[in-house]
């Protein structure tokens, strides 16, 4: 049986968030979520049968818009492209957008650190590229 990316990644939550769905009018849809160290996996159902969207953390941008309530945790993804994806949680499966934050963050260095070294790597072999055209050049 053939692992797709979420079961490979580590799971660092998993449980339920309702989503505003586009309509208009905006009813709160309950999802099951799962999120990884590289995404973050919608499902529509309890059960995990269906196909589920996923969010992976290189298209968000940001959580924003944390809100507490009595009842509930309002917050918002930013994705890359600045749609908005509102969400929320009861009482009981709090912290989803400190782990979604937190998780972003993580993978968000974790780019930066890949850069940089590619980066250096590069710059670091261009002075001994530079010296062998010098040295054909006629």
């Amino acid at each position: 049986m053939k692992m797709s990316a979420p079961e490979m990644s580590p799971v660092l939550k998993e449980g339920e968030l309702e989503k505003r769905s586009d309509s208009l009018l905006q009813f709160w849809k309950r999802k099951t979520c799962v999120l990884t160290t590289d995404s973050l996996s919608i499902y529509p159902d309890t059960h995990k049968r269906s196909k589920a969207k996923e969010l992976k953390l290189q298209s968000i941008q940001k959580v924003d818009c944390v809100e507490r309530t009595g009842k509930f945790i309002y917050f918002t993804i930013v994705t890359t492209d600045n749609k908005e994806i509102d969400f929320r949680c009861s009482g009981e499966e709090k912290g989803w957008n400190a782990v979604i934050t937190m998780a972003l963050i993580e993978y968000k260095n974790k780019k930066a650190i890949q850069n940089f070294k590619t980066r250096q790597d590069n710059e670091s072999a261009s002075p001994g590229q530079q010296e062998r055209r010098m040295a054909r050049a006629p």
